[in-house]
C-alpha cells in the first residue's frame, strides 16, 4: 500500500460530480480575504494546481472542507453542495468591508481524471476542451488527477462505477474526503493528514483556529491519523470499528473491496501491534500502514 504507481482503473473522465459544486471569489481583496481565514497558503499556489484547505471553528475542528485554485482575478472553491449555501453565508460573514464577490455556481460541472495505463482516448480530450483543468496536488505528479470546470453547461452524472473508481483511487493513496471519511466538526486537521500535503501552512501566519493547531503541530500530540488499510478479504462496510483485543482503535471509512481507510487512534494501533494482538475490522483481521507521503510515524510509549 506503500506504492506511488497509478493504478489501471480508468480510461477517461468521470461523468459530472453532482454532489459537488463551485464557489468564485473574486475581486482586488480576494487573496488577502481568504488568505486571512483558510488553513492553505493561497500566496504560494500557482495557477494549474488544485490544493487541499479547510476553514476551521475558533477551536480548531474542520467545519468545511474543500479545494481550492486560481481563476482569473480571484478563487475557484470545490466543495460539497450540500453545504456550499451555508459556506457562502459562512465566507460573507467573514468577509466585513474587503472587496470581494461571493459567486455561487450551482449548476456548474466537475469532472475527474487520471493517468493509466492504457491512457485517455481521443474523444475524452475532445469531450473536455470546453473545461479548465486544474491538477490535485494531494496526488503525486505522475498520477497526473485532473479536475476539470465548467461554470455551466450539461454533463451526464458520475456513475457509480466512476464513483468507486474514485474512491479506489483515493485509497490507493490515502487521501481522505469529508463525508466518505469524516465528519465535520469532529475532527482536527491533524486527524486526516491535513497537514502532510500543504492542507495546512504553519508558516503563513493567522488564520481561523491556527493557534489550536500550530500547538498541535509543535507539540506533536495528534494521535488520530487517516491510516491506510488491507485484508485478505473483503472488508465489512464503512463505519465498522477496527479492534484489538476487543478494545477498539479507530473506525473504517471509505472502503473499496479488501481495501479502506480508517480513522485510528495511532497509538493504540502501535501498543497491539507491538505486543502482536491481531487487528480486527469487525471479524476480518486486518493490516494497517501509514500513507506514503506521510512524514509521521506510530509513536513509542504506551497508549493512553
Amino acid at each position: 500500500m506503500t506504492t506511488t504507481e497509478p493504478l489501471t482503473l480508468f480510461t477517461g473522465p468521470t461523468g459530472n460530480l453532482d454532489d459537488r459544486t463551485q464557489i468564485l471569489v473574486r475581486g482586488p481583496d480576494a487573496e488577502t480575504f481568504l488568505q486571512s481565514i483558510f488553513t492553505a497558503d493561497l500566496t504560494s499556489l500557482e495557477t494549474g494546481i488544485l490544493r487541499a484547505s479547510a476553514l476551521l471553528s475558533p477551536q480548531g475542528k474542520i467545519q468545511f472542507d474543500f479545494l481550492i485554485s486560481r481563476v482569473e482575478d480571484g478563487f475557484r472553491i470545490d466543495i460539497a453542495k450540500d453545504v456550499a449555501e451555508v459556506f457562502s453565508k459562512r465566507l460573507t460573514l467573514y468577509r466585513l468591508r474587503a472587496k470581494a464577490e461571493i459567486i455561487v455556481l450551482n449548476e456548474s460541472i466537475i469532472r475527474i481524471s487520471w493517468k493509466t495505463d492504457s491512457g485517455s482516448s481521443e474523444s475524452d480530450s475532445i469531450s473536455l476542451e470546453s473545461y479548465q483543468a486544474v491538477r490535485d496536488e494531494r496526488f503525486p505528479e505522475e498520477a497526473n488527477v485532473l479536475r476539470h470546470y465548467a461554470e455551466s453547461g450539461s454533463a451526464s452524472p458520475a456513475t457509480q462505477s466512476d464513483r468507486d473508481a474514485w474512491a479506489a483511487l483515493r485509497i490507493h493513496y490515502g487521501i481522505a474526503e469529508g463525508g466518505a471519511d469524516f465528519i465535520m466538526n469532529d475532527v482536527f486537521p491533524h486527524d486526516i493528514n491535513f497537514e502532510q500535503f500543504s492542507g495546512v501552512s504553519f508558516k503563513k501566519g493567522c488564520f481561523v483556529g491556527q493557534e489550536v493547531v500550530s500547538r498541535m503541530q509543535h507539540r506533536g500530540t495528534a494521535r488520530r491519523r487517516i491510516l491506510q488499510v488491507t485484508a485478505q478479504a473483503d472488508l465489512p462496510a464503512s463505519d465498522t470499528p477496527i479492534t484489538a483485543g476487543g478494545k477498539e482503535v479507530g473506525t473504517l471509512r471509505s472502503v473499496n473491496g479488501s481495501n479502506a481507510l480508517a480513522l485510528v487512534r495511532i497509538d493504540r494501533v502501535k501498543d497491539a501491534m507491538d505486543k502482536n494482538i491481531p487487528l480486527l475490522a469487525g471479524e476480518t483481521e486486518v493490516s494497517l500502514t501509514i500513507p506514503a507521503y506521510a512524514k509521521f510515524t506510530f509513536p513509542e510509549g504506551a497508549a493512553d
